[in-house]
């Protein structure tokens, strides 16, 4: 039997950003494969209780970027503690990853690359320019997965992502 992880995830997290990567190097050491599930985290947030970075406390804003600076600074990882372009939904980008994961290959590699766009390089990744720079950066067909994103098919596979992540 095979070790398989299911990955929840929004890729306008910066948490995702700074720990994709080592979940990744985990999943290799153990011999398990990923599948990447990008999910919809602002239908999670309503169902949960969870809350909006804006909207939550003065004070707990403030701490989230002292612990993002902190790791950001032990893992050795550029990060923009306030991009321009956040908060973002990040829908277009997890569509691209769900095509690139339809696809067979270098759903790992985009999502860490989408993420390096808006958290070390204060990019938009609901741009479908930075979209296709970030698939060409990883040697994938940037204007045939957005082609692919724009599909009913990866919606619906979002949606179905976003529902067994609640």
């Amino acid at each position: 039997m095979s070790k398989q992880i299911d990955y929840y995830y929004a890729l306008s997290s910066p948490w995702t950003y700074l720990g994709g990567p080592r979940l990744e190097a985990i999943a290799e050491r153990q011999g398990a494969t990923i599948t990447y599930k990008p999910c919809d985290f602002g239908r999670i947030f309503a169902q949960s209780g969870g809350l909006p970075v804006a909207k939550r406390a003065p004070q707990r804003q403030a701490y989230r970027l002292l612990e993002l600076e902190r790791w950001s600074l032990h893992l050795e990882m550029p990060l923009v503690l306030q991009p321009i372009h956040f908060p973002t939904p990040g829908a277009r980008a997890g569509l691209m990853v769900i095509a690139a994961q339809e696809a067979g290959s270098g759903a790992g590699d985009l999502s860490n690359a989408i993420m390096a766009a808006l958290w070390a390089q204060d990019g938009d990744i609901e741009n479908p320019e930075t979209l296709a720079r970030a698939a060409t950066a990883c040697g994938l067909d940037g204007v045939a997965l957005l082609a692919a994103a724009d599909q009913p098919e990866a919606a619906a596979i979002l949606r179905a992502n976003t529902e067994e992540a609640m």
